[in-house]
């Protein structure tokens, strides 16, 4: 193996005056970046000051969150646990979450075209669409477990006040990100359609959403996944779900039916995100077919 050497100090002297404004930059970045760690740092500084928290109680937090998932790893008498109850409300929530986002996923693809500034385009439909938009904002501004405690108001504790409140979240956020996805798609095939004489809604139908629907896929089979996890909050406020279990043994201290619970959704966080990739690779990647067949 060749060694390779250090080039001495003259020689990185000569490397330096030759490249001047390499180096210069270097310094800069790392001038930046020591700027920025220390605003971080006196960021940190200031905020435990400003809200009293002193050093002692975070340390001993920090001990006491060690100690809960000391004991979340410790299980005890699980042979008696109620498994059934435990699939059953895990079944409940995907439930939930299928009927929730579904349902917003159907009804925020139509909105979503009256909020695309390139649908809705000419002076007399702007207005529209600002409007569409606004109404978007104030739905996604709203945290799904503020929705969920309107809705267990509204129609009582239950699998339908959960399902109403993911459909009220994801209808402000996929309706502005199935927006966003229509405005990015190229303009030549709708000109293109226009040309033959296609229609309004021939244009956006094979014009755009031919082009936003890979986007339309991957963003509905992401929310699903999010809102498994999401789902889990939506049992706190009376929305029925796992959560319920989750509040029920955190407020009795079972902090390894909390872990087991954990469990059962990371596995079905990854089945769903397996589907999903398989569904991304048939319906957005598409798969490879042959040209000419043999005989």
């Amino acid at each position: 193996m060749m060694s390779v050497q250090a080039p001495s100090a003259a020689a990185l002297q000569l490397i330096k005056q030759q490249h001047a404004e390499i180096f210069a930059c270097q310094g800069r970045y790392l001038r930046l970046l020591g700027i920025i760690a220390t605003a971080i740092v006196l960021y940190y500084v200031f905020f435990f000051l400003f809200f009293g928290i002193p050093w002692p109680q975070f340390i001993a937090g920090c001990q006491q969150i060690v100690r809960y998932f000391a004991r979340m790893f410790v299980w005890h008498d699980f042979v008696n646990w109620p498994f059934m109850y435990y699939f059953q409300q895990i079944f409940i929530t995907i439930a939930i979450v299928f009927a929730g986002t579904l349902t917003a996923s159907v009804i925020a693809l139509p909105l979503s075209f009256f909020a695309a500034r390139n649908v809705m385009s000419s002076a007399l439909l702007r207005p529209i669409a600002m409007l569409v938009r606004r109404l978007l904002d104030v739905l996604r501004g709203i945290d799904m477990a503020i929705w969920g405690l309107i809705f267990v108001r509204a129609v009582g504790m239950g699998p339908l006040a959960g399902v109403l409140a993911i459909l009220m979240q994801d209808l402000g956020l996929l309706g502005k990100l199935y927006a966003e996805g229509h405005e990015a798609v190229e303009k030549s095939p709708s000109r293109g359609l226009t040309a033959v004489g296609a229609n309004s809604l021939q244009k956006h139908r094979y014009g755009i959403f031919t082009q936003s629907f890979p986007t339309f896929l991957a963003l509905s089979l992401y929310q699903i996944e999010s809102n498994t996890r999401s789902a889990a909050v939506l049992g706190f406020v009376g929305a029925g779900g796992i959560g319920l279990v989750y509040a029920e043994n955190m407020r009795l201290w079972n902090w390894d039916v909390v872990m087991f619970i954990t469990l059962l959704l990371v596995v079905v966080v990854m089945i769903m995100d397996k589907i999903s990739s398989i569904l991304r690779n048939k319906y957005i990647q598409g798969e490879e077919i042959p040209l000419y067949a043999n005989r």
